[in-house]
C-alpha cells in the first residue's frame, strides 16, 4: 500500500466547505490534500493560502535589529478549499457536516485526484494538453465537449496564448477534427513543421512531428504571403451598406442611393459583377461627380485583389479533417473584418445544411472582430454562432490578450476556459464574471502564473485546474522580434 504523506493537522474553527491547517511537511500553494470526513470518507482539497505566522513583535524586531539574540516562534498555517468526494452514484459532494479538528492531513494521491476531478486519461477523442502542476497527472480535454460547448483562450501580450493553441492545434489534427484557423499575423503555418527536440519533452512524452500534410495555408494577399493559395469573395454577396463600410468613407449617405442604384443595374444585366463593372455603371450615373470620392475608395480596393466575378468555394477551404488557415498577414484590418464576416456566415449557413463537415473555428485576435464596444463587420455572425453554432457542430474557440475588449456575451458562451498569466484589472474581472467556480485566490493566482501554465476549466474537469502546458511538436510561429 502507497504510503501517504503528511503534511498537517485541521486547528481551529472547522466548517465542511473550508479548513485551517498547521503545516509541518514541504507543499506549496496550489496543491491538492486529502483528509478524512467522519462520515464520508477520503475528501480531496486544495491549499489555497499558506502564511507564516510569527510571535516577532515591532519591539523584539528592534531588539533583533539591534544584534540581540531573539528567538522567534513561528508556525505555517494552511487555508484549504474542500473540493469534495465522489458519492456511490459518481455525483461530486461537499460533506453535510463539519471536519473533526485534529484530522490529520495529507498529500493528495493521484488516484484520488483523478476520481475526484474527473480527470480521463484516456487518449480516445481527447487532447492532450499537458500535465497538471506539480503532479505528473497527464491532462486530456474532451475534444467533442470543446468543439459542442466552445472554448476561449485568455493571457496578456506574451503570455503563450499562440503556443498553447497550437498545441490544440496538434491534438485537433491528431484526431481528424475539421479545424479553420482565423489567422492575423501568419503564425500558425508554422505546424507544418517539427519543432527541435528538447529534454521538455522527454517528461511530457512528446515527440518532434510535423503536419505538413494535414494544413491548407489561403490568404486574401497572396503577394504577402506567398505560399497562400488565393481566397476570393464576389462582390456580388455584399450590400451596399457593407460596401460602403468596407471603404472606409467616414459618412457615406451621400453615396448609399447611386450605389444601390448602380448595383441594381449590374444585378440585372450582368449578376455578378466586378469593382471594375461598378466603377463603370457609377461614372456612367447622373450621380458621377457627386459619387467621385466613393469610385476612387473603390478603385483602391480593387487593388486589393480580393474581389473577383467567381469567389472561392468554401468546400475548397474547409476540407474534412484538415486545418485550414486563413493567413491575413499584412491585410488591412477593414479586409480582415469582412474575410471572417464573410467566411463565418457561409461557414454557419453551409453547417446548418450539414453541406460540410463539423468543425472547428478559431479565432485569433478575438477583440478585433467580436469587440465590447463599438462595431466590426464581423460581430453580428460570430455573436450567432456563440449562441447557435453548437446545434450544428460548429465549434468556436476565440482567443485574446484583452479579454475585457471581447464581447461579453461571447465570452460567457465558452464553457471551457484556458487562461494563462493575465495582469490587467479589467481582464482580470472580465474573467471572474465570465468563468464559474473561480475563486479569488484563484484569480490573484493568475498575475502569478509562471510562463507555460495555464488555468482549465470547463470541458470534463468539474474544478478549475492549474496545467503545465506541454511542449509543442511542431515550430512556434509566434515568437517576438528580436532588435538586438
Amino acid at each position: 500500500m502507497e504510503e501517504m504523506e503528511k503534511i498537517g493537522i485541521v486547528f481551529g474553527d472547522v466548517s465542511s466547505k473550508e479548513i485551517q491547517v498547521t503545516i509541518t511537511g514541504i507543499v506549496e500553494e496550489g496543491e491538492f490534500v486529502q483528509v478524512f470526513h467522519q462520515t464520508s470518507g477520503w475528501i480531496l482539497g486544495r491549499l489555497e493560502r499558506i502564511e507564516r505566522k510569527t510571535d516577532l513583535s515591532v519591539e523584539k524586531a528592534l531588539l533583533l535589529n539591534a544584534g540581540e539574540n531573539i528567538q522567534i516562534q513561528e508556525v505555517m498555517v494552511g487555508t484549504v478549499n474542500i473540493v469534495g468526494y465522489r458519492d456511490s452514484k459518481g455525483i461530486l459532494q461537499v460533506p453535510k457536516t463539519p471536519f473533526k479538528a485534529g484530522e490529520p492531513v495529507y498529500r493528495a494521491k493521484d488516484s484520488l485526484i483523478k476520481d475526484v476531478i474527473g480527470i480521463i486519461s484516456s487518449k480516445n477523442n481527447g487532447a492532450y494538453i499537458g500535465m497538471l502542476y506539480n503532479h505528473q497527472i497527464p491532462i486530456y480535454l474532451d475534444i467533442n465537449y470543446l468543439v459542442q460547448k466552445h472554448v476561449s483562450i485568455l493571457a496578456k501580450t506574451g503570455g503563450g496564448k499562440s503556443y498553447l493553441t497550437g498545441v490544440l492545434i496538434e491534438e485537433f489534427i491528431k484526431n481528424g477534427v475539421t479545424t479553420v484557423v482565423i489567422d492575423p499575423h501568419g503564425e500558425y503555418i508554422s505546424l507544418k513543421y517539427p519543432a527541435q527536440f528538447s529534454k521538455q519533452m522527454e517528461k511530457f512524452s512528446v515527440t518532434p512531428k510535423g503536419y505538413s500534410d494535414k494544413i491548407v495555408e489561403f490568404s486574401p494577399d497572396t503577394k504577402a504571403n506567398p505560399g497562400a493559395k488565393p481566397i476570393k469573395f464576389t462582390l456580388s454577396q455584399l450590400t451596399p451598406r457593407e460596401i460602403l463600410n468596407l471603404v472606409g468613407l467616414t459618412d457615406y449617405r451621400p453615396y448609399l442611393v447611386p450605389l444601390r442604384k448602380a448595383i441594381d443595374i449590374l444585378k440585372s444585366t450582368k449578376g455578378n459583377y466586378s469593382i471594375k463593372d461598378l466603377i463603370s455603371q457609377l461614372d456612367k450615373s447622373e450621380d458621377s461627380a457627386t459619387v467621385s470620392a466613393l469610385i476612387n475608395a473603390l478603385m483602391t480596393l480593387d487593388e486589393v485583389g480580393i474581389f473577383s466575378e467567381i469567389g472561392t468555394k468554401i468546400d475548397e477551404i474547409v476540407q474534412k479533417g484538415k486545418v485550414s488557415i486563413i493567413n491575413m498577414k499584412g491585410v488591412s484590418p477593414d479586409i480582415q473584418e469582412m474575410v471572417v464576416q464573410r467566411l463565418s456566415f457561409a461557414l454557419f449557413e453551409l453547417r446548418k445544411r450539414d453541406a460540410v463537415p463539423p468543425m472547428m473555428l478559431i479565432i485569433e485576435e478575438a477583440h478585433n472582430f467580436i469587440p465590447q464596444q463599438g462595431k466590426a463587420l464581423s460581430s453580428r455572425i460570430l455573436r450567432t454562432i456563440a449562441s447557435e453554432g453548437r446545434k450544428f457542430g460548429l465549434g468556436l474557440c476565440i482567443i485574446s490578450q484583452r479579454p475585457a475588449k471581447v464581447d461579453k456575451n461571447v465570452l460567457s458562451q465558452c464553457n471551457t476556459q484556458i487562461i494563462l498569466k493575465v495582469t490587467n484589472p479589467n481582464d482580470l474581472k472580465t474573467i471572474g464574471d465570465s468563468v464559474e467556480g473561480l475563486t479569488r485566490s484563484s484569480l490573484e493566482e493568475i498575475q502569478r502564473l509562471p510562463v507555460g501554465v495555464a488555468l482549465v476549466t470547463g470541458a470534463n474537469i468539474s474544478f478549475p485546474l492549474f496545467v503545465e502546458i506541454r511542449p509543442r511538436e511542431t515550430v512556434h510561429g509566434g515568437e517576438g522580434v528580436r532588435v538586438a
